[in-house]
């Protein structure tokens, strides 16, 4: 799941790019390795839109924790708004990403992990 690998065999790689890049990432219509098709029904990755919520507000809680932390100041609440802002700025291919790949792995009851997809299509020569 940490490589964005495909939530059915685990071999087909979901993105292009890099997560951080300057072409972007974008994400395969098809696993390369297995076939199938990422966005189950139209509007599938809508629902991604929450999840990836869901990750916003817990980096924003960590990250004004951690600067709580580590200036002690509650005096300035600039100093918080430019932190987190900042840190949700910086960590939006992240969410993106990552928001798709939980979804397909954790909260899609029609895709499970198969494995006798999950080996190479090679044969070995001895």
């Amino acid at each position: 799941m940490l490589n964005g690998k495909c939530p059915r065999c685990r071999r087909g790689d979901m993105y292009v790019g890099r997560m951080y890049g300057l072409k972007g990432s974008r994400m395969y219509e098809h696993c390369p390795h297995c076939g199938l098709t990422f966005e189950i029904e139209p509007g599938y990755f809508y629902a991604a839109m929450y999840v990836s919520y869901a990750l916003n507000v817990a980096e924003a809680v960590t990250l004004a924790v951690a600067t709580y932390v580590l200036t002690g100041n509650l005096e300035s609440p600039w100093l918080y708004l430019g932190v987190i802002l900042g840190g949700c700025f910086l960590l939006a291919p992240f969410n993106y990403r990552y928001s798709r790949i939980l979804m397909l792995y954790w909260l899609s009851p029609k895709i499970t992990y198969q494995p006798h997809l999950d080996t190479d299509d090679r044969t070995k020569n001895a």
